[in-house]
């Protein structure tokens, strides 16, 4: 085992004191400027370091930017490529579109060729199909006009002509457009009946015939009874006497006992007069007195007046069937053949009776207006230009 204790032999370690250093000794100056260097060395070891790091942040900064305008760049890159690849099928598509349209363009140039030579061949004979229509048109207006009694389905055929042929704008045809103007303003100067009003008012008239009342029909209401005259008032009458008082007395029959006679007298004297004045009423409205001008309206018994007022319906719709039928001659001889056999068998006195003159009179008028007039002028110069082809 190996001893470690020193060995007693060595020399004893001499005891050096100090020396005592001056404050103002020569190892004072070293040590202030080894302080100034450590700080200037740490001051621009920071500032260093500052730079350092600011150069760092801005490198990184310059690299994210970069980055991120690489990501654009390859986006718009893309963009550019999915644009480019659209183009392209756009192209295409304009490619095939324009080769189909120098098809149809020529398929169209065609066809125009074709529609050219069939406009070329109608025009030839559009003109005579132009006469042709007007002339039928003008003709089944002028029947309509006849039938109905209104004027306005010529009126309105005319029209729709002249429109037509100012579209037209041929020379040739401005004859027939003269001719139509003066037939439009003669048919539109004439006057037609009204066959809708003047049915209405025969109508009207047959159903007034069953309240005519006869020459013969007794009076349906008697004349009013005179009214008896009022019996006398009571008078009143006053006294003054000598303190200014009033006192009223009733003059009446039962105040004074003394004419109990004479009140039942003049009561039967009343009644007497009232009894004999009916009578007299009475008799008077069996008796009749009439001046007779026309014997046989009077002697026309209840079943010829039935059979009567019935002939004079028939005759009334015979003149509406007529008017109808456009025969006014017919129409205004039926009216006029009530008109004068209303007078002999019908009262005149009565309002109806003069409501079914004054009807029957309005009717006959407006039944001989003038009809609707044919367009002779414009059929006439149809036919000149329909021959002159």
């Amino acid at each position: 085992m190996t001893d470690t204790s020193a060995p007693s032999n060595l020399p004893t370690p001499i005891q050096v004191e100090p020396m005592p250093l001056d404050p103002q000794g020569d190892f004072d100056a070293p040590a202030g400027w080894v302080r100034w260097a450590v700080v200037i060395l740490s001051v621009a070891t920071a500032g260093a370091g500052w730079v350092a790091w600011n150069t760092q942040k801005k490198v990184q900064t310059l690299e994210q930017e970069l980055v991120r305008r690489q990501i654009d760049s390859q986006g718009q890159a893309t963009e550019a490529r999915v644009l480019a690849r659209q183009a392209q099928e756009a192209a295409r598509e304009a490619t095939a579109r324009s080769t189909l349209l120098e098809t149809k363009i020529t398929e169209v140039a065609l066809q125009r060729t074709q529609v050219e030579d069939l406009i070329k061949t109608l025009s030839l004979s559009r003109d005579e199909n132009l006469v042709a229509d007007i002339e039928a048109g003008l003709r089944v207006a002028s029947q309509q006009a006849t039938l109905t009694g209104s004027a306005e389905p010529l009126i309105t055929a005319m029209q729709s002509a002249d429109d037509r042929l100012a579209r037209a704008r041929q020379p040739r045809l401005d004859n027939i457009r003269r001719a139509l103007a003066k037939d439009l303003d003669r048919v539109r100067a004439t006057r037609v009946a009204d066959t809708g009003s003047l049915t209405i008012r025969i109508d009207e008239a047959a159903r007034l015939v069953d309240e005519l009342p006869l020459l013969n029909q007794p009076e349906a209401t008697m004349p009013p009874l005179p009214k008896a005259e009022a019996a006398p008032k009571p008078v009143l009458t006053s006294k003054t006497g000598g303190k200014n008082k009033i006192a009223a007395q009733a003059a009446t029959p039962a105040s004074a006992p003394d004419d109990g006679a004479n009140g039942w007298g003049s009561h039967v004297l009343d009644w007497t007069k009232g009894a004999a004045q009916t009578f007299w009423n009475e008799t008077r409205g069996l008796i009749r007195l009439t001046r007779i001008n026309r014997p046989e309206g009077m002697l026309i018994s209840p079943d010829q007046g039935f059979f009567l007022r019935e002939n004079i319906k028939l005759r009334l719709l015979n003149a509406r069937l007529a008017l109808l039928s456009r025969q006014n001659a017919v129409a205004l001889a039926d009216l006029q053949n009530i008109q004068a056999t209303v007078p002999r068998y019908f009262d005149l006195q009565s309002r109806k009776t003069q409501l079914l003159q004054s009807m029957l009179t309005d009717v006959a008028a407006q039944s001989q207006q003038t009809t609707v007039p044919r367009p002779d002028d414009t059929l006439a110069a149809l036919a000149t230009v329909s021959g002159g082809r």
